[in-house]
C-alpha cells in the first residue's frame, strides 16, 4: 500500500511539472513585433526615413488599390525562405493587410525570419488617405 502511495505521489509530481512548464511557456511567449493603430503607424513614418511599407494582402487586392509607397508580398508568399525584397533585416517593416489579421501572421513570420524592426499597424479599412492603384 505505501508503496503505491509512493508512486503516485512520484507520478502526480512529475504531471503537476509538466503541466506548469507548459502553462510557463503559454505565458511567456513574447510578441517580437511593435503593434500599433492605423494612425500610429502613419505618424511613425512621417517621422521615419528609411523604411519599407508592406502590404501583405493578394495582389488582386493591393492592384484595387494601396496606401502610396507600398510593395506587396502577399501572406500566403512568406515563409522559411529569405525574402529578396525585403534584404536588410534591420530596416522598419511597416506591415499592413486589409483588416489587421495577416498583418499580424506575416509580422510573426517576419520576425522568425530574423526580421528585428517589425511594426504592424493593422488594416487598410482604417486608412482613411487616398489609395494608388
Amino acid at each position: 500500500m505505501r508503496k503505491r502511495l509512493i508512486i503516485c505521489i512520484v507520478l502526480l509530481i512529475m504531471l503537476t511539472g509538466c503541466g506548469k512548464e507548459d502553462a510557463m511557456k503559454d505565458t511567456n511567449k513574447q510578441i517580437d513585433f511593435q503593434q500599433v493603430s492605423m494612425q500610429e503607424g502613419l505618424e511613425l513614418m512621417e517621422a521615419d526615413s528609411d523604411y519599407i511599407l508592406l502590404d501583405v494582402r493578394r495582389i488582386d487586392e493591393f492592384e484595387d488599390g494601396h496606401i502610396p509607397g507600398a510593395i506587396n508580398i502577399p501572406n500566403e508568399s512568406i515563409g522559411e525562405e529569405e525574402i529578396a525584397e525585403l534584404p536588410d533585416k534591420s530596416q522598419t517593416i511597416y506591415v499592413y493587410c486589409r483588416s489587421g489579421n495577416r498583418s499580424k501572421q506575416a509580422a510573426k513570420k517576419l520576425v522568425a525570419l530574423g526580421y528585428t524592426n517589425v511594426i504592424e499597424f493593422g488594416g487598410i479599412l482604417d486608412y482613411s488617405g487616398e489609395l494608388e492603384d
